[in-house]
């Protein structure tokens, strides 16, 4: 195996763009669908996406399998057929539900669960094989790319089938989610053909002749040995504290555009574009972090983390407004700020996650998948509870108030609350101040991630800002 460039590195964010493609239409489109168009409780959806969420509590163990495996692609593959599949599942049971609500469910808890499935096997496989066989020089860019080509599949998905639509009807949305799914499916088959190469046990150069040695332990002994790390818990932590703010927002923006606003299906999904193009512009600002201008370095990766946790709160503020006055508050700017915000703080970490994975942790190495896996179940955990929680208080606070509008913004008040409690918890643990530099090649293709990161070494610091503390991150 040889070690992957950016033409690899780039393959892998189009298989991450395709799955990226079929989630953002089977929760925020079939959600909407659900919540205005049928009239249910947003319980529901906000139910079967917390399921899809709680299945991927296996990801560590999927990702020790791939430990002790010569090949990633398979688990990749494999987990976007699933993937694909329970994507157009959801739509069918969606459409059912109208005629059929209890077989409709039956149906829906089934796809949701071939989601989640698919989200941890794809997920958690592709990001250890960066890891892997991605040198140290380059993790950092190499992982803003994948994160940045999902982030622009949610934005051109949730655009073009926001338009395709309109005039809604059932038979409209079946097709429009087969199409996803099977373009998906085929582009990342594509993208995967060929990737990896043929696995043979020593021809890792880039891994630790002494890891590829070491026996493998039992799956609960990796757990634990990875649990003992505190780089590793603290990372946990920060990471379902700001997943959980996160995600409060995520079930109920939709709904709440269409109560509140009269936005119809496809306009409320394309605010979800409008969203995540904002996600993409906060990830590229905060690539700024540490790049120098006069002598002056605009920004720690800590300072980022802080300051867009601060801004998201903030965000929530004028969502709070927008509940109040209703379609006075100019609300598609309102989403485009919170998406800039989301975008910078989750971005601020991610090339340090990368590192801090695959570092060797005291002659404990070989454990990429085992991190990987235990940090994506922390974030999986965070977006079902908040996604449920969020839906069910959205539904208690339209019982106890009679005007939807307040109704909506006690909610977002309260996400808001969250989002300035992971601020603080940011701030008083240790996150890196400048992530290892991407290699001439990135500057190609994000120049400003590139010119952000100058230097292969990774400084932090500590929660006084006296560069004594462990390098830590998030992973979005």
């Amino acid at each position: 195996m040889t070690g992957f460039g950016w033409p690899q590195v780039l393959r892998l964010g189009l298989v991450q763009a395709c799955l990226g493609a079929v989630v953002v239409t089977t929760t925020s489109t079939l959600n909407r669908v659900m919540v205005v168009e049928l009239a249910l409780p947003a319980m529901l959806p906000g139910a079967l996406v917390a399921l899809h969420y709680l299945v991927q509590v296996a990801r560590p163990r999927l990702g020790h399998g791939g430990d002790g495996s010569g090949r990633r692609t398979p688990w990749i593959a494999g987990g976007m057929a699933v993937l694909a599949g329970g994507g157009w599942l959801a739509a069918l049971a969606t459409v059912w539900m109208a005629s059929a609500p209890l077989a409709g469910i039956a149906l829906a808890l089934l796809a949701f669960t071939l989601i989640g499935l698919g989200v941890g096997a794809a997920g958690t496989s592709l990001l250890v094989l960066l890891a892997k066989r991605v040198a140290a020089p380059h993790r950092a860019g190499a992982a803003t790319t994948v994160w940045l080509m999902m982030i622009m599949g949610f934005a051109i998905t949730a655009g073009v089938s926001g338009k395709l639509l309109d005039p809604f009807s059932p038979q409209r949305l079946l097709s429009v989610s087969a199409g996803v799914s099977l373009i998906a499916l085929a582009v990342a088959g594509l993208a995967l053909w060929g990737l990896e190469g043929k696995a043979t046990p020593a021809a890792n150069a880039m891994a630790n002749a002494a890891t590829l040695a070491a026996p493998k332990p039992a799956f609960r002994a990796a757990l634990a040995q990875v649990w003992a790390d505190a780089d590793a818990r603290r990372f946990t932590l920060f990471v379902f504290v700001s997943m959980l703010a996160y995600s409060a927002q995520d079930l109920i923006l939709e709904p709440f555009a269409g109560a509140v606003h009269g936005y119809t299906p496809g306009q409320s999904t394309q605010l979800s574009g409008v969203q995540h193009g904002g996600v993409l512009v906060g990830m590229l600002a905060a690539a700024l972090a540490g790049r120098r201008l006069g002598g002056r370095a605009l920004g720690s990766l800590r300072g980022w983390t802080v300051g867009g946790c601060i801004a998201s709160a903030l965000a929530m503020a004028g969502l709070v407004a927008a509940g109040l006055l209703g379609p006075a508050w100019p609300f598609k700017a309102n989403v485009a700020l919170l998406g800039v915000a989301n975008g910078a703080f989750s971005i601020a970490a991610i090339g340090s996650m990368m590192a801090l994975a695959s570092a060797d942790h005291g002659g404990q190495g070989g454990r990429e998948g085992v991190r990987m896996g235990l940090w994506g179940a922390a974030q999986a955990v965070a977006f079902g509870l908040g996604g449920l929680l969020g839906a069910l208080a959205s539904d208690g606070a339209r019982q106890l108030l009679a005007d939807t509008g307040a109704a909506y913004a006690l909610v977002f008040g309260a996400e808001g609350l969250m989002f300035l409690a992971a601020a603080a918890l940011a701030w008083r643990i240790a996150v890196p101040h400048a992530v290892s530099a991407a290699a001439p090649a990135a500057a190609a293709l994000l120049p400003t991630a590139a010119a952000a990161r100058r230097e292969p070494v990774l400084r932090v610091d500590g929660p006084a800002g006296d560069g004594a503390g462990h390098a830590q991150g998030v992973p979005a």
